[in-house]
């Protein structure tokens, strides 16, 4: 996708990163996307006020699986599978289940046995928690997994009393700001079905949030009552809704199902935008690039359309021509650090030192919001060992390993790192602490 680790990060620098799972199946790939991760905050910022939280410290994350799923874990973020995305058949849907995460999260029912947990990367927690949801609990209900670099994870598994508190609080925060819960309700609905179906729960979902008839019935009877449930979907969010999901369809569909879906009759602009990307994938440039050209006319003002122009020539080796839509999609949205992640790539890859200089300023102003995500680490230590500044690359380096929790790694570039930097400096001393967080992370 645009901006995905999965499409873009993956093609030069990094590898895609692929996160471990307990059940023998397929890896699972985390998904970054500014685009669709911001449209979701837009749609669920009603819902986290209504909860006490600033909507600005939450955060959205997406797992390649087609499965339904959904999750809270490492302080305020939410994780979504695309299979929930997609299968979700209005934004009123998805805003349920974010508003029930968001009662796992006001109500403190992530249960954190190593505070390490709280910063662990992004594909750690979900390493652990992908675990839980395979079912591999211990005698006591406590989940005791490997978590892919802070060791092992332990963590209760939710209880239906925690199940029916965060149901209770998703109705509250969904009438404060009169949204239906009837999109909720719904997707139970989906989940049982799928259940007696199966004739077990093989929804991961279902098995980390055990359904009941008791829950069931509650949000049936609030749905009866509640003078919000027909309530229409706030302004803009069905088409946000749409627009997430067709570029979703786009990236992860094969190229022909896209342009069969969104066929050339259908000139609006979600359609004009998924035949892009198709085109894209396939690659056939020469009718991609007229395609976002057209879009990038018609809606000036949308850093995605530039960002995805941006990665169109990236990706087929036009690394310079990249580089002019990348720094209009940061102009545009100059608060995405995934943006800026992805333009620092590029300006790496010209081999202009004057452009890696411009790198090195680009990612560390994206890591102070994507320090948890080991990828800025990397890319700062790739652009750091181009200009020549080893202590600065081994100190990248080390928070990187301390990211992913590689203790032996940490310590050994932290004191690298002191070796070649300047003493009593801020950035001697936080290599010093590395070394000290990494010595510290078996004893938590």
């Amino acid at each position: 996708m645009s901006g995905f680790r999965l499409a873009l990060w993956s093609a030069a620098v990094l590898a895609v990163a692929t996160i471990g799972c307990a059940r023998a199946r397929a890896d699972q790939t985390l998904l970054r996307d500014a685009e669709i991760e911001s449209e979701i905050k837009t749609m669920a910022a009603p819902i986290w006020r209504a909860a006490g939280l600033e909507p600005g410290d939450v955060s959205i994350y997406m797992i390649d699986d087609r499965e339904l799923n959904s999750f809270v874990a490492g302080g305020q973020s939410i994780f979504l599978n695309t299979g929930l995305i997609l299968k979700a058949k209005n934004a009123n849907q998805l805003m349920g289940v974010i508003a029930h995460e968001t009662g796992h999260i006001a109500g403190g029912h992530i249960l954190r046995t190593k505070e390490a947990m709280k910063n662990a990367s992004i594909e750690a927690i979900i390493a652990t928690m992908v675990g839980a949801a395979a079912g591999a609990f211990g005698h006591s209900g406590a989940a005791i997994l490997p978590g892919m670099g802070v060791g092992q994870q332990a963590f209760n598994r939710f209880s239906i009393s925690q199940e029916a508190t965060a149901d209770h609080a998703a109705m509250n925060y969904l009438d404060r700001v009169c949204q239906s819960a009837r999109g909720l309700l719904d997707f139970f609905q989906i989940l049982q079905a799928d259940e007696r179906l199966q004739g077990q729960q093989d929804d991961p979902w279902a098995r980390t949030h055990p359904l009941t008839e008791e829950r069931i019935n509650y949000l049936r009877d609030h749905v009866d009552r509640d003078r919000c449930s027909n309530a229409p979907e706030l302004a803009g969010d069905e088409a946000l809704m749409q627009r997430i999901q067709a570029k979703l369809h786009a990236f992860l569909d094969d190229p022909g199902i896209t342009l069969r879906r969104y066929p050339e009759s259908d000139q609006s602009e979600v359609a004009r935008y998924a035949r892009a990307i198709a085109y894209y994938r396939i690659p056939k440039l020469d009718k991609a690039v007229p395609l976002i050209d057209a879009l990038i006319h018609d809606y000036p003002n949308n850093p995605y359309y530039r960002e995805l122009k941006g990665q169109m020539l990236f990706e087929n080796g036009r690394v310079r021509e990249a580089v002019a839509p990348y720094e209009q999609a940061v102009r545009l949205a100059p608060n995405q650090a995934l943006l800026r992640m992805s333009l620092a790539q590029v300006y790496i890859e010209t081999n202009d030192p004057a452009l890696n200089k411009k790198a090195i300023a680009e990612l560390n102003n994206a890591a102070q919001a994507e320090g948890r995500d080991s990828t800025v680490w990397r890319f700062l230590a790739v652009a750091y060992g181009r200009d020549n500044n080893l202590g600065m690359a081994a100190l990248s380096l080390a928070e990187k390993a301390l990211a992913d929790g590689q203790k032996t790694e940490a310590v050994q570039q932290a004191k690298r790192a002191r070796q070649n930097l300047t003493r009593n400096t801020a950035s001697y001393f936080r290599a010093v602490e590395i070394g000290h967080e990494a010595e510290d992370l078996d004893k938590q």
